[in-house]
């Protein structure tokens, strides 16, 4: 793993960081590749119950991807092509990490920095952070599923919006358009997501994976093609140790001890 993306690990939550702060975070097309693999490596990490993607510093999540790079890694079509599959890996390793994601939003977030933040669980962002989606003043059209996922948080009225004027949202305005679940100061942020990430991190995991699996099945397709994988994973967790001990605690009044299993 390159210094250009970090991880951190504490109390069962990593910490993914992009960091390039001296260019506000901007992604390249090694980081793109790295974010997919460690994305992938934390999933499948039965120590890590919850993950945290955030930019170095506070002057930005993320500027977007590193526009640098585009006369030489998108130059035409082949080129391109190439590209988007490495960005599109590292969104769909997001999307569908197994554990719980946040967005941890200091300052910009714009281009690909918000469609990385869009692939996330959720977003808690810091007052004064910025957001947008530059495409139309590039010459850019957004992919399918990262326009799939805006309309699913905004409406297509508000994506529409976004992508057609290209325009600066402020952190108030994304909270009320529905694409931010918390705004807070900027000094409080760090603390209000980690006391968040170890409340889920202290339910029972399978319960929670098992949530996510259902919501993204509904939104996919209102859950026809998973309907059997989502049945045999409500039967396994009946047989589950976190069934016997979340149950035991329960009687006990005591707090269960989740191991994931």
């Amino acid at each position: 793993m390159s210094d250009l993306i970090r991880v951190e690990e504490k109390d069962a939550i990593a910490t993914v960081v992009f960091n390039r702060p001296n260019l506000r975070n901007a992604i390249s097309l090694a980081m793109w590749r790295e974010i997919a693999l460690v994305t992938e490596g934390l999933g499948k990490e039965p120590g890590v119950r919850a993950v945290v993607y955030r930019g170095a510093g506070t002057e930005a999540f993320a500027s977007g991807a590193d526009i640098s790079e585009f006369k030489e890694v998108r130059k035409d079509v082949a080129t391109a092509q190439a590209y988007s599959k490495e960005t599109d890996a590292a969104y769909q390793a997001i999307r569908h990490c197994p554990k719980p994601t946040v967005a941890m939003i200091f300052g910009f977030c714009m281009g690909g920095g918000m469609a990385i933040a869009m692939a996330c669980d959720w977003r808690f962002a810091a007052e004064g952070s910025k957001f947008g989606i530059p495409a139309a003043r590039l010459g850019i059209i957004y992919g399918l599923e990262s326009v799939r996922q805006l309309v699913d948080l905004v409406g297509p009225a508000h994506a529409k919006d976004i992508l057609f004027s290209a325009r600066t949202v402020e952190a108030a305005e994304a909270l009320a358009m529905g694409f931010l679940n918390r705004v807070l100061p900027a000094s409080e942020l760090p603390a209000h997501t980690y006391d968040y990430l170890k409340k889920v991190a202290a339910n029972a995991p399978l319960s929670v994976r098992g949530a996510k699996v259902i919501i993204e099945a509904i939104l996919e397709d209102g859950g026809v093609r998973q309907r059997e994988r989502i049945r045999q994973l409500s039967l396994e967790a009946y047989e589950s140790q976190d069934y016997k001990e979340g149950t035991q605690a329960f009687l006990e009044k005591r707090p269960p001890r989740f191991e994931g299993r």
